[in-house]
């Protein structure tokens, strides 16, 4: 076999090979291919598995359905309450529509991006401070819901986008700190005046008690006596009631008398 054959077998095997490289393509479960034909869609989107291509005359765009996690960069905003805080968010969505991802815009993935960032922006400065930090979730939820309508029409659905950090300025911090600390001795303080009412108000049903059952009283005095007489070296002082200091009275007025 001459040289010449041989040159001209192993070209063709080559052309033959880039031709069927070219005319066969492969896609995973997760992706699918929009087939343009001379320029122009061909049917719906092609997969999963084996696809067979007019070499020259097609083109195979593939697109992925996976769910796409995006960052979206920390944005600094002005609240409705005029308070500049710095906030970022991360985004999911995914191709719901292979055709019109490819076609309705160029990048799908950074005209989500882009659209993110610009309502990242215009739903939390229509937000007060407060607001953004307590109902995050409505926030969320502003967000999906207006980010998902403009990009239904690319094809991409926003499944869902979380707001994951507010920084605040420094001044703003310390004031937050000090709000708070003062809300904290407040409640201490009405939690000590409730108990101080509650004890007062139990110390006067106990004296009602007691003066409504004298016997009582003289109990109460006694187990006092012991609990004091337990303890040592204490001075023990022994009340006298009343009663016999009026007999005593009225004893030494007669004595006088005579």
């Amino acid at each position: 076999m001459s040289f010449d054959v041989i040159v001209g077998i192993t070209l063709a095997a080559a052309i033959g090979a880039t031709i069927l490289q070219a005319a066969l393509k492969i896609l995973p479960e997760y992706e699918r291919g929009v087939v343009f034909r001379l320029g122009r869609v061909t049917g719906p989107p092609k997969g999963p598995g084996l696809i067979v291509l007019i070499p020259i005359v097609d083109r195979l765009v593939r697109v992925d359905l996976r769910t796409v996690t995006m960052d979206i960069p920390p944005q600094d905003i002005i609240t409705r309450d005029n308070v500049t805080v710095r906030v970022n968010a991360v985004a999911y969505f995914r191709v719901v529509d292979p055709a019109k991802a490819v076609l309705e815009i160029e990048d799908y993935r950074f005209g989500t991006s882009q659209v993110a960032q610009t309502t990242l922006r215009s739903i939390v400065g229509q937000a007060d401070l407060d607001e953004l930090l307590v109902n995050r979730d409505e926030i969320n939820r502003r967000l999906q819901q207006i980010i998902d309508e403009i990009t239904d029409a690319w094809g991409v659905k926003v499944t869902l986008v979380e707001v994951k950090d507010v920084e605040l300025p420094d001044a703003m911090r310390r004031a937050m700190a000090r709000q708070a600390e003062a809300e904290r001795e407040r409640r201490a303080k009405v939690i000590h005046a409730m108990g101080e009412r509650e004890a007062a108000q139990t110390l006067a049903e106990a004296a009602g008690l007691l003066e409504a059952h004298p016997a009582a009283m003289q109990l109460r005095i006694l187990q006092t006596m012991t609990e004091v007489s337990a303890e040592q070296s204490s001075t023990l002082i022994f009340p006298l009631p009343m009663e016999f200091l009026r007999v005593l009275d009225a004893g030494r007025s007669a004595g006088g008398d005579r």
